[in-house]
C-alpha cells in the first residue's frame, strides 16, 4: 500500500506517534512485512501480507492517518521473486 499525504507534513507529524503505534499493531499481528516513509516525505509504503486488496483497505481504514483525513492509500499488488523477500513465508495464521 502506498500512502499519499493529504495535509501539510506538520499536520501529519502531529499524528505520527499514533500512526506508528498502529503500524506496530500490524507488525505484531503478522500483517506488515515492512514499512517506511517516502523520501521526500510525501507519503509512505506499507508492505502488507494479505490475501486481497479489500483486506488491505479494511486494515488501513483503522490507520489514524486515514481516520483523521491526513493520508489515503493506493493498493499495488506485488509478488517478490528475487532478493531478500524471495521465498517470504507468512508469519501469521491464515
Amino acid at each position: 500500500m502506498i500512502s499519499t499525504y493529504l495535509k501539510p507534513l506538520a499536520e501529519v507529524d502531529e499524528a505520527r506517534a499514533d500512526h506508528l503505534a498502529f503500524v506496530t499493531e500490524l507488525e505484531e499481528g503478522g500483517y506488515s512485512v515492512t514499512a517506511g516513509r517516502l523520501d521526500p516525505p510525501t507519503g509512505g509504503v506499507i508492505l502488507l501480507d494479505v490475501d486481497t486488496e479489500a483486506e488491505a483497505h479494511e486494515l488501513l481504514a483503522k490507520d489514524p492517518y486515514v481516520q483523521r483525513g491526513l493520508a489515503s492509500y493506493t493498493a499495488t499488488g506485488w509478488h517478490p521473486a528475487r532478493g531478500a523477500l524471495a521465498g517470504y513465508q507468512r508469519v501469521r495464521k491464515s
